[in-house]
């Protein structure tokens, strides 16, 4: 082979697929280094616990934000949410001994339903409830019921 000249053939002779050079757009190509191509894109931030406890309007923007997400990307029916949100209302009726259990025990049922009906854009809520149960706050749980609430009207 001339000097200065790259080897473009595989073990068997074969021309090489995607291994040019880096102006050829070679290199990456088929071995997942090119990672802005292979990533889902960024979702919004995180839903912020302290911002949601004192702020109704950021509350209700998240809510929005939601239910547009789920209408981009995801096929969930309105029931499965309404089934959620009657599960959420339960967990705060619970007695406050209990409360805490009632919700990681939510976020277990959350975590199956977005698993098994593929309702990624519920992700972030995920996250926020594994906030709110850590936190173990009677004005967390409430306002995460609020922003569930106002999920399934935005939805309807």
């Amino acid at each position: 082979m001339p000097e200065g000249q790259q080897d473009t053939r595989n073990r068997e002779g074969r021309p090489r697929e995607g291994r040019g050079g880096p102006r050829e757009g070679g290199y990456d190509r088929g071995r997942g280094d090119d990672r802005r191509s292979d990533r889902r894109p960024e979702g919004p931030p995180e839903i912020d616990l302290e911002k949601l406890i004192a702020d109704s309007l950021y509350l209700d923007n998240q809510a929005h934000g939601i239910v547009s997400r789920m209408r981009d990307m995801d096929s969930g029916t309105k029931s499965q949410l309404r089934r959620l949100y009657n599960a959420v209302r339960r967990a705060c009726r619970a007695a406050e001994s209990e409360r805490q259990h009632e919700f990681v025990m939510l976020r277990a049922r959350l975590a199956y339903t977005i698993a098994r009906h593929s309702l990624r854009s519920l992700d972030m809520i995920e996250k926020l409830l594994l906030q709110v149960t850590r936190k173990n706050d009677q004005r967390g749980y409430e306002r995460f019921r609020d922003l569930f609430e106002a999920i399934v009207a935005y939805n309807e």
